[in-house]
């Protein structure tokens, strides 16, 4: 078994947490927004009133516990760099995605919505991946 590389791990979670800000801000933030209904103050049904900041540190320790797990499994294999990048992309196309649309159907959310979430986990999970790569 091979150690875990923590800078790997931390810059992973970064490399996800970047794709957000551009996949939520100019390439899906507006189609976002409609079809969550945020009007650019609140949430239309806001189960919590976090400020903005709390939610963004939330999601990144978040982004950090996914990039252990692939850590993890990466350390536990010896993987050349397309095994790494077919875990990260798998995890998100097979795992996380899925999970996410199961979540989608019971709560009759729109399928434009899920393509956008969806798309964002696939791309930030091969993001990571990709950082993870770089660090083999």
């Amino acid at each position: 078994m091979g150690e875990i590389n923590i800078l790997a791990v931390f810059l992973g979670a970064v490399a996800f947490f970047v794709i957000g800000a551009l996949w939520y801000g100019p390439l899906f933030g507006k189609a976002w927004k409609d079809l969550v209904g945020y009007d650019g103050e609140k949430m239309p049904h806001p189960v919590s009133n976090n400020p903005v900041p709390v939610v963004m540190g939330v999601a990144f320790l978040f982004e950090l516990l996914i990039a252990v797990m692939l850590a993890h499994l990466i350390a536990r294999t010896t993987t050349s760099p397309h095994v790494i990048m077919m875990m990260a992309v798998g995890f998100g196309a097979t795992i996380m995605a899925p999970a996410l649309g199961i979540n989608y159907m019971f709560q009759q959310r729109p399928g434009k919505l899920f393509a956008i979430d969806a798309g964002y986990f696939i791309v930030g999970m091969a993001a990571m991946g990709g950082v993870f790569v770089l660090f083999s």
